[in-house]
């Protein structure tokens, strides 16, 4: 049976990842709506060669270059957030929502609202707006599937078990490029070898993050959302080869891991087929040419961040969205040269204890509180 999808974020890795698989099986998926920022040709293309109903550009200056390209086509062109947030509220049977950062806020809140099946990969819906999204997950009825591998792996370990017999859930981290180089090291380090991820191929921020491991804090807000067995047990662990995605341990001793290739095509596919399975290219794993798997404890006195996260977490409210602002302005910041490595967990540390707003009760206080957060990120900046 044919099943209709939106991709919101087509152009970027998860939504590249998403039609990969999508090609692969074309009798099986309908497109409703794609969505990107402002890059119009591609988008275009992509509109064209999966039929869609709408593709959208959030920025509205690339409107007229993506009706251009789409002349003649049929499909509809649109421009702006308010026309994403259309496109996302369009019914669909499973809305992959890929939009980085607090723009995609408003879409997966509107995808939500519709009470089907939302993939989740916008971290910002999570660490920025838990509370209030996850209110409205339950109160729309809608199934939340999640992209990431770590929070993907814990779904599916979990997957007929009570939560109630979870004793710890363990995030792995790769540890980022500098696991282990040392203090002085780190003071040194530069953009350039900050974003050369050892095992994942990502983009620029989230390479940093993995490199000041404040990706693996982020994900664990995430997790104390997914999967609420309690910030007491959930942990961190690193695992330089990024073969074992998450682990769940129950309480009659037993543990369960998901182990993959470090390829975002697995648990997209995963989310794709749910509840069954699909066919992927990736490679299988060989264990015996990997040799061997290790673990140890990260570090938080080199690598603060996974200890400022878990802090955010336990204060609640608006602390996880501070932090979440404070670091993308830090990492931006760091890429430009502005800042050293290490000042990035310095100035997200700094903004937890200047900046405490009140909790917000509705996305748009979240998003207010994100761009009051940076505003006074930035003043931080200029008086460094």
């Amino acid at each position: 049976m044919t099943r209709t999808i939106s991709i919101l974020g087509a152009t970027g890795s998860i939504g590249a990842s998403t039609l990969d698989l999508i090609r692969r099986e074309p009798g099986k998926w309908r497109v409703v709506a794609l969505t990107a920022n402002g890059n119009a040709a591609d988008l275009a293309r992509l509109a064209r060669e999966f039929s869609a109903e709408v593709a959208v550009v959030a920025d509205e200056a690339s409107l007229p270059a993506l009706r251009e390209a789409l002349g003649g086509s049929g499909i509809e062109a649109a421009g702006g957030a308010a026309a994403l947030v259309e496109a996302a509220a369009r019914p669909a049977d499973l809305t992959v929502a890929a939009i980085v950062g607090c723009a995609g806020l408003a879409p997966t809140m509107a995808a939500i609202e519709q009470g089907r099946t939302v993939a989740l990969a916008n971290k910002e819906a999570l660490v920025s707006a838990g509370d209030v999204m996850t209110a409205a997950v339950a109160r729309h009825g809608t199934t939340l599937l999640p992209v990431d591998s770590e929070h993907n792996a814990i779904f599916q370990c979990l997957a007929g078990n009570d939560p109630a017999h979870v004793r710890k859930i363990t995030l792995t981290a790769s540890g980022g490029p500098f696991r282990d180089w040392g203090a002085e090291q780190l003071t040194a380090a530069t953009p350039a070898q900050a974003v050369k991820h050892p095992n994942w191929d990502m983009g620029a921020k989230i390479s940093v993050d993995s490199a000041t491991m404040f990706n693996k804090g982020l994900e664990l807000i995430e997790a104390h959302h997914l999967f609420p067995v309690g910030l007491d047990k959930l942990a961190i662990v690193v695992h330089p080869q990024s073969v074992v995605h998450s682990m769940v341990e129950y309480r009659d001793g037993s543990t369960l891991a998901q182990l993959g290739p470090s390829d975002m095509r697995v648990p997209i596919a995963s989310c794709l087929a749910w509840p069954q399975r699909m066919d992927t290219p990736c490679e299988p794993l060989n264990l015996a040419a990997l040799g061997e798997l290790s673990f140890r404890a990260p570090d938080e006195a080199r690598f603060p961040a996974t200890r400022l996260c878990r802090q955010a977490a336990e204060a609640g409210g608006a602390a996880p969205a501070v932090l979440n602002a404070a670091n993308e302005v830090a990492v931006a910041a760091f890429l430009a040269g502005q800042i050293p490595f290490t000042r990035i967990a310095v100035m997200v540390e700094t903004m937890m204890t200047r900046y405490s707003p009140s909790a917000p009760a509705v996305l748009a206080d979240v998003i207010g509180i994100d761009a009051e957060a940076r505003a006074h990120a930035r003043e931080l900046l200029e008086l460094a």
